[in-house]
C-alpha cells in the first residue's frame, strides 16, 4: 500500500455548521501539526508498482470528518472509493468540537485497475430521438418514455448517469435538466457516435428531481438541442 499523507494548509476556518455525527470528546480544537500526523490517505498499489484505482481516506483524530473524493461526499473518519483511472481532488473537512473547521485537499492519480468498477445497468435497448423531444430522455415510469424513474438513492448517492451513445449527427448538442423545465444544469453538450455519455447527479439535482427525502419529484430529464441521436443502454459504475 502506498501511503500519502495530506498536508494541511496552515489556515483553518472558524464556521457556523450542522450538528456532528459523532462525540469526538473533545472539548477544543487539535492542531494542524496533530490532525497531519493522524490523517492519511492510501492508495492501493497495483502489481507493476502503480498507484491503484482505490482511494482510502482515514483519520484518528478527534474531529467529525467529512471526505470529497472525486467530486462525491462521505462522512465519517474512514472512507473508500474504486475510481477509474486519471487525476482526483480529494478534500477534507475536519470539525473540532468547538466549531473550528480545518480543510485542506490534495491531488491523487490513479494509475492501473486494481479493482474494476461494476456496472449496474439501467435500461437497455434502441431509440432514436430528435431536438426538443423531453419524454424520450425523462427518467420518470409515468412521464418518460424509455428511461426508468430513479431512486431516491441512486440521486442522494450522487452517482454518474453513463448513456452509451451509439450515432449522433454532426454538431448534435445536449441538455440536462429537469421534468418542469425550471431548471438547466448544463448546456451545449456535445455528443457523438460512439461516445459514453457522463451525467453527475449533484446535490442541487437530487434535491430538485429525487421524489421523497426532501425531493421535489422534478426528475432528471435530458433533451437534444441540435440534431438527433441514438441511445442503446443507461446505467452506472461503482
Amino acid at each position: 500500500m502506498k501511503k500519502i499523507f495530506l498536508l494541511f494548509a496552515a489556515a483553518c476556518a472558524l464556521v457556523a455548521c450542522d450538528p456532528v455525527h459523532e462525540d469526538i470528546s473533545n472539548a477544543g480544537h487539535i492542531t494542524i501539526d496533530e490532525l497531519r500526523a493522524k490523517t492519511s490517505i492510501t492508495v492501493d498499489k497495483s502489481p507493476s508498482g502503480l498507484n491503484g484505482n482505490q482511494i482510502f481516506c482515514r483519520t484518528s483524530a478527534p474531529v467529525n470528518a467529512k471526505w470529497n473524493i472525486g467530486g462525491k461526499d462521505f462522512v465519517g473518519n474512514y472512507a473508500w472509493k474504486k475510481m477509474k483511472l486519471g487525476k482526483y481532488m480529494v478534500y477534507l473537512d475536519a470539525l473540532c468540537a468547538d466549531g473550528t473547521i480545518l480543510k485542506d485537499s490534495v491531488e491523487i492519480e490513479c494509475q492501473e485497475i486494481t479493482n474494476a468498477l461494476e456496472k449496474f445497468m439501467l435500461w437497455e435497448g434502441e431509440f432514436t430521438v430528435g431536438g426538443w423531444d423531453a419524454a424520450p430522455l425523462r427518467f420518470s415510469d409515468s412521464e418518460g418514455q424509455n428511461f426508468p424513474t430513479l431512486s431516491d438513492d441512486f440521486y442522494f448517492g450522487l452517482k454518474t448517469l453513463v448513456l452509451d451513445v451509439k450515432e449522433a449527427s454532426e454538431g448534435c448538442t445536449a441538455r440536462v435538466m429537469n421534468g418542469w423545465w425550471s431548471t438547466v444544469y448544463a448546456e451545449g453538450i456535445p455528443l457523438y457516435s460512439g461516445m459514453k455519455w457522463e451525467v453527475p447527479i449533484t446535490e442541487q439535482i437530487a434535491k430538485e428531481c429525487a421524489k421523497g427525502n426532501g425531493g421535489e419529484g422534478r426528475d432528471l430529464n435530458l433533451l437534444i438541442t441540435n440534431g438527433q441521436a441514438t441511445f442503446t443502454s443507461v446505467y452506472y459504475e461503482e
